[in-house]
């Protein structure tokens, strides 16, 4: 059963919705206690990371579903830390204040960097590591997994940066407050229909492969590949459409400690 594709795309469902909801879960429970609890519970969960680092080893030269389902995993708790520790402010960037007003372009990108810098270089660190140890591998369903969730990433921050008409920033954490002056509402800007072109031909190439795998092992990787991509293209949607998106995690956690911050519509500031 578990070789099933569309199983597969169920769990890839699952375990995003439920990995997100984990994390937001944590970082406000943690923002109600103060900064010594953030910063407890992102050292304190440094064993998923290493779990992580040693599922995606164990899984590189094994090919059945499992090896599959073992390597998606081992990626998603790579990430899902590096994301803990970035909500919890513990790896952002050097810049912590808020964004002023009316700067030229290129002190607003170099402000806007300066937010996410340290999180950045990590991101990049840890995926040219797992291509290296990944490259040539039986399985590398952990290093496309990582791949996507990657420069899906990269590429959301690049449309908050340059504007679009809808940003939740319900769960923005008390650790990331100041980064509410540096996201911009506006209309569509250039690169959100690159990035949804990218990310639907992306996810095409999953399916096609999909399609012709030769292996239920492969079958399922391509399935998880391809259901990730397509929830990180709805993910772009979600900043045009009006659906309230909010809502699938909103009911599981406490309230904030504080209220959020509005964002100024069409201000001169980024990301």
């Amino acid at each position: 059963m578990m070789a099933n594709p569309w199983i597969a795309a169920g769990v890839a469902l699952f375990l995003w919705w439920f990995s997100t909801g984990i994390i937001l879960l944590a970082v406000r429970r943690a923002d109600r206690s103060g900064a010594a609890a953030r910063r407890t519970l992102t050292w304190g969960a440094l064993p998923v990371p290493a779990l992580g680092a040693w599922g995606l080893w164990v899984t590189l030269d094994q090919t059945g579903p499992a090896a599959a389902y073992g390597a998606f995993l081992s990626a998603l708790a790579l990430w899902g830390w590096i994301e803990l520790a970035f909500l919890t402010g513990a790896i952002t960037g050097p810049n912590l204040r808020p964004c002023p007003e009316r700067l030229p372009e290129w002190e607003r990108f170099l402000r806007a960097w300066g937010t996410i810098a340290h999180h950045e270089v990590l991101l990049a660190a840890v995926l040219a590591g797992i291509w290296i140890i990944g490259f040539g591998a039986a399985n590398i369903v952990a290093p496309w997994i990582f791949t996507t969730l990657y420069f899906a990433r990269v590429s959301a921050k690049l449309n908050l940066y340059f504007g679009v008409p809808r940003i939740n920033t319900e769960f923005i954490p008390e650790a990331l407050a100041h980064m509410t002056s540096h996201f911009r509402i506006s209309r569509l800007n250039w690169v959100f229909p690159v990035s949804i072109t990218a990310l639907t031909w992306a996810s095409a190439c999953w399916i096609e492969r999909l399609l012709a795998a030769p292996t239920p092992g492969a079958a399922v990787g391509y399935a998880l590949l391809a259901a990730l991509t397509l929830l990180a293209a709805l993910e772009h949607w979600l900043m045009v459409l009006p659906l309230p998106d909010a809502k699938l995690w909103r009911w599981m956690l406490p309230a904030p400690k504080t209220p959020t911050k509005t964002i100024r519509p069409e201000g001169s500031h980024g990301f």
